[in-house]
């Protein structure tokens, strides 16, 4: 198999966007970004400065850079490097960020050729290159041939060199001759920035069956994947960096745990459960004096009857996530919250209540009520130093409400 340790920008499917990726590649480019770095590019300073650099440098280098700047200050909070990257827009809106993208090249521990299809601008390819300094060679396939420019570039920052290879070639065209693991992330957007809900490029089961070929396969989904379109012996993993749901990532069975997994970076606390296990139902009762609130990544896993186990809790509505006990438990998987007030909603008895407790802040979360959270907030008239926590759900079918107080804790 022969591996282009660089492909040359010499087209793309958007000339403007090629263009600007061959001025900044260039000699010239290159300085005036490290001209650019850490400068203020806000919309008021970018005219200022665009003003001013156009007599040193073309206009389009400098509307280049400029964009190019501004990207890398937002790629900060995905990229500990972002400051020597490289960015398209919807290539870093898409990208995985560092941390979820090492979490992911873990599972190819024992890979020696890895293939990134669909690598777009490196952001798992990187951590595939850069995790192991034993033999293993990683491929970076993109259709996109200035994806996979700035792809080459971004992996130059992390890896050492030779670690990466790169291919401008459709996914589904590749010849995967040599190679022993697949990891890929197939667009949610086609080339006029839109697919279908819940459609993928390539398709979703062509994904699936590139185990057919290839054992070891990991596969990039949207957090809102059907999980009933997952095969049978392939795991499912809910990613979290912190409360925010990041990704879902299929394992083929040669990789495979457990059938569902909900893994909290940065910390890569995991909760597992076979199909058994997630089948059984938490125990229902009323709240309790502790209130805990799982995280998104638990929830779409499946695993909140699992959660509810592990924390000796219940739940408080057989259609709504959140436990209770009567004990304090620390957890990286929930929330924790101490119950001040629990009782059937009503709005004018708890804004009274909440004046009473001399409440002037309130994070309001609802859960499987309607209603306008602003508008809730803004008819309770709240007044006073204290601040708490408004739940409005229901419990056992019944509109419910909770005062609580956050608890210490890292979840």
């Amino acid at each position: 198999m022969v591996l282009a340790s660089k492909v040359r920008l010499v087209s793309s499917r958007d000339e403007t966007t090629a263009s600007a990726g061959r001025a900044l590649l260039s000699a010239a480019g290159q300085e005036l970004l490290g001209r650019l770095a850490g400068v203020d590019v806000s919309p008021e300073a970018a005219l200022a400065l665009s003003a001013s650099l156009r007599g040193e440098y073309p206009a389009d280098l400098v509307a280049a850079a400029l964009t190019q700047q501004a990207l890398r200050v937002a790629g900060r909070a995905k990229f500990s490097r972002a400051d020597q990257m490289l960015f398209t827009r919807s290539g870093l809106e898409q990208a995985s960020s560092e941390v979820t993208a090492q979490h992911a090249a873990e599972r190819f521990a024992g890979a020696t050729a890895v293939a990134d299809l669909c690598c777009g601008i490196g952001g798992n390819l990187i951590a595939l290159a850069a995790a192991h300094s034993g033999a293993r060679h990683v491929i970076g396939v993109d259709s996109d041939l200035v994806s996979l420019e700035l792809a080459r570039h971004n992996a130059s920052v992390y890896a050492p060199p030779g670690k990466a290879a790169f291919a401008c070639a459709d996914a589904r065209e590749f010849r995967l001759a040599g190679i022993d693991a697949i990891f890929i992330d197939p667009a949610r957007r086609d080339a006029r920035g839109r697919l279908p809900a819940g459609a993928y490029m390539p398709p979703l089961g062509w994904c699936l069956r590139l185990a057919e070929t290839v054992p070891w396969v990991g596969i990039k989904s949207a957090p809102g994947l059907r999980r009933d379109l997952v095969p049978p012996g392939w795991e499912t993993e809910f990613v979290a960096a912190g409360r925010e749901l990041k990704e879902a990532l299929l394992w083929s069975p040669a990789l495979a745990g457990p059938v569902s997994r909900a893994t909290v970076l940065p910390s890569g606390d995991t909760l597992t459960s076979d199909a058994d296990a997630a089948a059984e139902p938490a125990p229902l009762a009323m709240p309790g004096a502790f209130l805990f609130d799982p995280n998104p990544a638990i929830t779409r896993a499946g695993l909140v009857a699992a959660l509810a186990g592990q924390l000796g809790a219940w739940q408080i509505d057989p259609m709504i996530a959140f436990l209770s006990a009567d004990e304090p438990k620390q957890t990286p998987f929930a929330r924790t919250l101490r119950v001040v007030e629990s009782a059937p909603w009503h709005e004018k008895r708890f804004a009274a209540r909440l004046r009473e407790l001399g409440i002037g802040t309130a994070d309001i979360r609802r859960r499987g009520l309607a209603g306008d959270v602003d508008r809730i907030h803004g008819r309770l008239g709240l007044r006073g130093p204290g601040a708490a926590v408004l739940v409005l759900t229901r419990v056992s079918g019944r509109p419910w409400g909770l005062i609580c107080t956050p608890e210490p804790g890292p979840g």
